[in-house]
């Protein structure tokens, strides 16, 4: 019966099943299933199958070890490897069995029996390849050693220095460090300090470490500059011949108030048939900067300009992202343009993409477009009015095809003179910015869809796909806005529609930015690809990135593809050569993404600090077994409450609940609770902000109804 059983399972690897159903498969009658039973059982105990519930399912056997890429997390001490066996994606590796890895090594891993949670345990045995070559850090003295604080807190080890490797740098100076060795788990990883950056705490040496900590050089080569010195801004006569000219058609920019690349303009004339021609206009990156030189090299490497909060790493020289390439107002410009012919309700009809030239009459910000809009007046209002019509049609439309309207809130910040923040608060999202991001959205949709016109020839090309959810992650998305009290279904056949009616209820509630951040970190993140799999979030069949070749590579790539099957050329791009590119780009994103983050995190951190003492209504935001954090209302800076600060009762963690109760009172702090907290430390050198429990919004709605009680006694005792 034992090797009936495991013949099975070797046949269905994915397959979760209960006893009785597999009975009937095996055709195991009533007087044997205790036998079967029995067997399971022992199956599990030899660790060859799993039960997870009533259902038992085949543990991946693996031959040998296992390789895959080390993931450290902060908050738990522990770390996981994501490998590229399908079955064994995550193994969950507990401290003790991290050896020498740092986060972002490639390492091999040896599987362990036993499972923690979902996950089965691993070990790490050996670091094939290390993901940095430096680190960045504060400088450190004790009475004996120096030693470097790692500024990112993946980096989990302090790295030891010699004295005579310090290279001029003194105590609580930010350095970087290199010719890291770490041979041994039981002793500290050594270095030698390449470069001294500056003291730490200044603004610019903290942007100018945080760029550098990920990958991101604040500077460009010499070459580089050079290049860009000799691009001439003049554009030739010969060169406007040769383009369709849109120089007298009314063309303006919408941008952020503190933009000063603006990559993408759009024009608007009514047609003599009723609809409308809009143009959408990208700067024509790609007239100046040609494949395999110097700036094109350099834009390649970095793949994307880094937002940091008041100040930019371009991706591009500032003479050619902020002057050249730029869409300025009054000023000629080259474009590459896909100017759509649209019905009143926004169908399209007809399209081109073609090389243009414009020059745009007015430069917007999105709060001056809005106002025009809201007042019914001012400059080019109908243009703005028409537009806007046009993108609510399109918005409507796309949201009706399954489209999920994704909102992370953002913070705004103002800052001094010395880039010191005087205000933080949520970004307020408006109209405007709606009319910009579905014109943007049409065009990238148009350009992907163009390269799919003839199913049967299958050009390379660079797409913005984003895959399915995955189911697991449903599920807990589901349990996790059930702790919350809303109802969303994982088994529905149309999950698109069940997020955005989800996201609907919940817009303008405290719990939105909390709901809208689980949501998006439940899906697969978006990526650059050559294999077109769709983009589920938008619900489209064929999409891509044109619109900002500015501050992104991919667009330029996509720029120079596009170019080549419109004039029927030959592209310059392999299929391989592509998929580099793709996979490069991915990465770029992903570590600008995380800078900016950590860019935000420092701003908010340095304006609590003028802060300590204050009272904030915020929400919970994640809950752990050492306390939870809280994510204020007001300008999203989060912190945590200790589990030792909560001195009303002792609170037990319940993980499938999210939530803390108290042993002694039964008092339930859930995740999505608004509670009230007061500052209590900032930590300015580790980013970290501590808060204590006021009183929770819950207590002060109990206190209302009790008083309420106290005086409804008191008039029927006086009447």
């Amino acid at each position: 019966m034992k090797e009936r059983v495991k013949a099975f399972f070797r046949r269905n690897k994915d397959l979760r099943i209960k006893p009785k159903v597999l009975a009937s498969r095996l055709n195991i009658d009533e007087h044997e299933y205790p036998q079967l039973k029995a067997v399971l059982n022992k199956l599990v105990e030899e660790g060859f199958l799993e039960k997870s519930g009533k259902r038992y399912k085949l543990i991946p056997q693996v031959e040998g070890d296992l390789t895959g890429t080390f993931q450290y997390a902060p908050e738990g001490g522990y770390g996981f490897v994501r490998t590229e066996n399908r079955f064994l994606r995550d193994l969950f590796i507990p401290e003790k069995f991290m050896g020498t890895a740092f986060d972002g090594d490639v390492v091999k891993v040896e599987l362990l029996a036993h499972k923690k949670g979902k996950n089965f345990e691993g070990k790490i045995i050996e670091v094939l390849e290390r993901s940095r070559n430096e680190i960045i850090g504060t400088l450190k003295k004790t009475k004996a050693f120096y030693f470097v604080e790692p500024e990112d807190k993946k980096i989990h080890r302090k790295i030891y220095v010699d004295k005579k490797f310090l290279n001029g740098a003194k105590p609580e100076d930010k350095v970087v460090v290199t010719d890291i060795e770490w041979i041994d788990p039981h002793l500290p990883p050594i270095g030698v300090i390449k470069e001294t950056l500056g003291k730490a705490g200044s603004y610019d040496i903290e942007i100018y470490s945080l760029a550098r900590e990920n990958g991101f050089s604040p500077t460009f080569p010499r070459k580089v500059l050079t290049a860009a010195k000799k691009i001439p801004v003049k554009i030739k006569e010969e060169e406007i011949k040769n383009r369709l000219d849109y120089r007298k058609i009314t063309t303006f920019t919408i941008d952020p108030v503190d933009a000063k690349d603006f990559d993408d303009a759009l024009s608007l004339r009514k047609l003599r048939n009723g609809n409308f021609e809009v143009g959408i206009h990208i700067a024509d990156v790609s007239h100046y900067v040609r494949k395999n030189e110097a700036i094109y090299k350099e834009a390649e490497k970095r793949a994307t300009s880094v937002y940091f909060v008041g100040k930019v790493v371009p991706m591009l020289p500032e003479r050619l992202s902020n002057k050249i390439c730029s869409l300025v107002p009054n000023e000629e410009r080259l474009t590459f343009s896909v100017i759509a012919e649209l019905t009143p309700r926004a169908k399209v009809v007809n399209y081109k993409i073609a090389k243009t030239v414009i020059k745009s009459d007015k430069r917007f910000t999105y709060e001056e477009a809005q106002k025009i809009l809201d007042d019914g007046k001012g400059a080019f209002y109908d243009e703005l009015f028409r537009l806007s019509k046009l993108a609510r049609h399109l918005r409507n439309k796309r949201f009706r095809n399954g489209s999920i309207n994704f909102h992370t809130p953002e913070v705004a910040f103002k800052l001094d003179k010395n880039g010191v923040p005087i205000e933080a608060k949520v970004k307020k999202e408006i109209e405007t910015h709606h009319l910009v991001e579905e014109f943007m959205l049409l065009a990238n949709r148009i350009v992907a869809t163009h390269v799919n016109k003839k199913k049967k020839e299958e050009k390379p090309f660079v797409y913005r796909v984003h895959d399915l959810p995955d189911r697991e992650k449903l599920i807990e998305f589901a349990k996790f806005v059930k702790s919350l009290g809303f109802s969303f279904d994982p088994n529905s056949p149309n999950t698109p529609k069940q997020f955005q009616a989800l996201l609907e209820q919940v817009k303008g509630t405290e719990e939105e930015a909390l709901i809208n951040n689980v949501a998006i970190r439940s899906m697969a993140k978006a990526e650059y690809s050559t294999k077109n799999i769709g983009h589920y979030g938008l619900a489209f069949k064929y999409y891509t990135h044109f619109t900002s070749p500015i501050r992104r590579f991919p667009d330029l790539v996509v720029h120079n593809l596009i170019f080549s099957y419109v004039t029927k050329n030959n592209p310059e791009y392999s299929l391989k050569e592509l998929d580099e590119i793709c996979k490069h780009s991915s990465e770029q994103e992903r570590k600008a993404t995380n800078a900016e983050r950590q860019s935000v995190r420092i701003k908010q951190v340095e304006f609590m600090k003028n802060h300590l003492g204050d009272v904030f209504t915020g929400v919970i935001s994640g809950v752990t077994n050492f306390g939870m954090f809280i994510e204020l209302t007001e300008n999203l800076a989060e912190g945590l409450i200790r589990l030792r600060d909560l001195e009303s009762d002792f609170y037990e963690y319940n993980e499938k609940q999210y939530s803390l109760v108290g042993i002694r009172t039964g008092k339930v702090y859930r995740l999505g609770d608004k509670v009230k907290v007061q500052v209590v430390r900032v930590d300015e050198t580790r980013h970290e902000i501590d808060f204590m429990l006021v009183e929770d919004e819950k207590s002060d709605k109990g206190k209302k109804r009790k008083n309420k009680k106290k005086k409804n006694k008191s008039k029927r005792g006086s009447r």
